[in-house]
């Protein structure tokens, strides 16, 4: 909505498991679980919002393309991981002999999102979370002042700064708040079995929010369907592995169909309506009962 785009969702969701994970193995014995839940949710979300930050703060003071750094600090951030769950002074589980994985230790029980109870799932209250987040974000897009001071600036930020908005702070909260989004997401991954953190344990869901985003073109009930329909392909695609010995790969090809699809035709659609305003114009040019009277030229 303000005319950027958050390539760095991998590395925020990856720096928000760091505190998520500090949070939750440092919690005591006694903390409630809403308590709990809800520190490692919001350490996550900061974690998040911070990394963004540094691509927001380069964006609106120095003019540096978000697409660059946000892209560069996902390595970083994935570096850091490692950092984290490689160092014995940092968040790496006690090494009790050789075969100690490079993992942190599991989150207290307190700090585990709480399942859904559907029989033989693994499925927690996350799901409920993207729920009212969905209508929510789209709430706030749509039907708020802030919302609309977001879209101007995205369609254009010379008329705003004009107008007198603060073009720079709206769009260093845009981004930073989308760091904050993918932050949280890395701490629901961590607060998800098995609660540890480990090496690639985001399995690139960054660069799937990505994907969605795109899809979706701005509208929150498209990234809820289109979020369902990746979710539905991963799933199928592993179950088509185990049972029928299809590759997995199949799912990456199907999703980049998909791209390849949405995206030509909305450049079709774009050229078509170019060419059709095109026509009107040389045809109310060309029509002389359309022309204004000479006196009136």
């Amino acid at each position: 909505r303000a005319g950027l785009v958050n390539v760095g969702g991998e590395g925020q969701l990856c720096v928000g498991g760091i505190p998520a994970t500090a949070v939750g193995t440092g919690l005591g014995e006694g903390t409630p679980a809403p308590i709990a839940v809800t520190a490692v949710l919001l350490a996550a979300a900061g974690g998040g919002w911070s990394w963004a930050a540094i691509a927001a703060f380069l964006r609106v003071r120095r003019g540096t393309s978000e697409i660059i750094t946000t892209l560069l600090l996902n390595f970083v951030g994935l570096a850091l991981v490692l950092l984290m769950v490689h160092g014995p002074s940092l968040l790496r589980q006690p090494v009790t002999s050789s075969e100690t994985l490079p993992q942190s230790e599991p989150l207290a029980e307190a700090a585990q999102l709480p399942l859904l109870g559907i029989e033989r799932s693994p499925a927690t209250i996350a799901l409920w979370i993207a729920v009212i987040a969905v209508p929510v974000v789209g709430v706030v897009l749509r039907r708020t002042a802030i919302g609309v001071r977001l879209r101007s600036v995205g369609l254009n930020p010379d008329a705003s700064a004009r107008l007198g908005l603060p073009v720079g702070r709206l769009r260093f909260l845009s981004l930073s708040c989308a760091g904050a989004f993918s932050g949280l997401a890395g701490g629901i991954l961590v607060a998800t079995a098995p609660f540890v953190l480990v090496e690639g344990f985001s399995s690139g869901y960054g660069f799937s929010g990505l994907v969605v985003g795109l899809l979706a073109r701005g509208s929150m009930l498209a990234v809820g369907a289109v979020s369902l329909l990746l979710g539905f392909l991963v799933s199928g695609g592993i179950n088509l592995q185990l049972a029928a010995g299809v590759p997995a790969s199949t799912v990456s090809i199907m999703e980049s169909l998909m791209i390849i699809l949405i995206a030509g035709a909305v450049l079709w659609t774009a050229t078509g309506r170019r060419a059709r305003a095109t026509a009107a114009t040389a045809a109310e040019a060309d029509d002389p009962r359309l022309s204004p009277p000479d006196g009136e030229r």
